[in-house]
């Protein structure tokens, strides 16, 4: 059995002192308040519970779709546990079926090896509406096929989340996604905001990058972006980088939806833990300019977001508290996942995954499992 001793804790719900963490088998198996510790190790910082990433196309210079397998996984995981995340969806961006298949094989063979990090996989597309593609190649959306369907519903990939556009699916295959245990998120898409409640009341429980690539909120149609925030049940992904979504829209989001259904995501691209500057895909160049990615004619092209940045951010620009902004980049998307029992708290039963943080919320070390994965003087 490990010891661990937390002089500050965030548990998911309140700060906790003096927090003696006992560690067996990558669970906790108890924590109590003691100013005793022992021979406990000792964790210097915040410690709060593991960051989780619905949304990461790449890091550590690989991207997913470019290079879909398991040593591409792997790096993914290590280089976005160096800021705090403990779990992440790796994501494949709008492909042929070949690619999505041997991206799901990649994830089935990390899920089956217990890859650290590696929780499940977003298939981001490709049923997608060419009007808000963004960078989605337009050769590859399509409608949805048998093909696609049955790799949706493999059971060997862990948790699955499906992005599409709800004006070119049927409500029937979103219910068939939802009962194959697929979460369904809302994105790239005009839809209206009929079709998106349309969609949420088949079984759809979120949103992709909320106010990017969807239809927006205008005086006379609420577009996607209304029905995401007036809808109180989904939850919404948010890229907090200041380059996709204004300051103030993001706390118009915070204020609607609340952090217990605002999701922090990265949309990292490669760029993330690497020096990588230009990245090709899909016959594109992506530039990296300070932490933007565009690429030719100045559009947006994923983020070189970390999650402790983010988390950050909503402290430092949002106005948001720590506890909050720690919410919504572990507890809320483990609970969209329906890890809510597993992930994103800590407390007896729950996975020994945390992040310790200084006092300006730069990570200092991350464990999973109760195994220091990451830890910032590490050589």
């Amino acid at each position: 059995m490990q010891r661990y001793f937390a002089e500050h804790l965030f548990d998911g719900k309140t700060v906790k002192k003096n927090q003696l963490l006992s560690v067996e088998n990558g669970q906790i198996i108890s924590m109590e308040t003691t100013l005793s510790p022992g021979d406990a190790t000792l964790l210097s910082g915040l410690v709060a519970p593991g960051f989780v990433d619905v949304q990461v196309n790449g890091g550590g210079g690989v991207l997913f779709n470019n290079q879909p397998s398991l040593d591409t996984l792997i790096t993914m995981s290590r280089a976005h546990q160096q800021y705090g995340s403990t779990a992440i969806l790796p994501t494949l961006i709008t492909d042929d079926l070949e690619t999505m298949q041997l991206a799901a094989d990649a994830v089935a063979t990390a899920i089956a090896e217990n890859v650290q990090g590696i929780i499940g996989i977003h298939f981001e597309g490709p049923h997608l509406s060419q009007p808000k593609k963004g960078i989605h190649p337009s050769q590859h959306i399509r409608q949805i096929s048998p093909q696609e369907m049955a790799v949706f519903k493999r059971t060997d990939l862990g948790l699955v989340c499906v992005t599409l556009a709800p004006e070119n699916v049927s409500l029937k295959v979103i219910e068939e996604l939802v009962k194959a245990n697929v979460k369904v998120c809302l994105g790239h898409s005009n839809a209206s905001a009929a079709e998106t409640f349309a969609a949420l009341q088949a079984g759809a429980q979120g949103f992709t990058h909320l106010f990017n690539a969807m239809s927006p909120l205008q005086s006379r149609e609420a577009g996607m972006v209304g029905a995401a925030l007036l809808d109180t049940s989904s939850y919404c992904g948010l890229i907090v980088d200041h380059q996709h979504v204004d300051i103030t829209s993001c706390q118009l989001a915070i204020k609607c939806k609340t952090p217990e259904r605002i999701m922090l995501v990265t949309d990292a691209m490669s760029h993330v833990g690497s020096e990588q500057i230009e990245l090709q895909f899909a016959g594109m160049q992506i530039n990296r300019q300070g932490n933007k990615l565009t690429i030719e004619g100045g559009r947006l092209a994923g983020s070189a977001l970390d999650m402790a940045s983010a988390v950050r951010h909503c402290v430092q620009d949002l106005q948001c508290t720590i506890e909050d902004a720690i919410k919504m980049a572990s507890t809320t998307p483990a609970t969209f996942l329906g890890l809510q029992l597993q992930k994103g708290y800590l407390a007896a039963g729950f996975a020994a995954d945390w992040v310790v943080l200084t006092d300006q919320y730069y990570v200092n070390a991350t464990y999973i499992a109760g195994e220091k994965v990451f830890a910032y003087n590490q050589n």
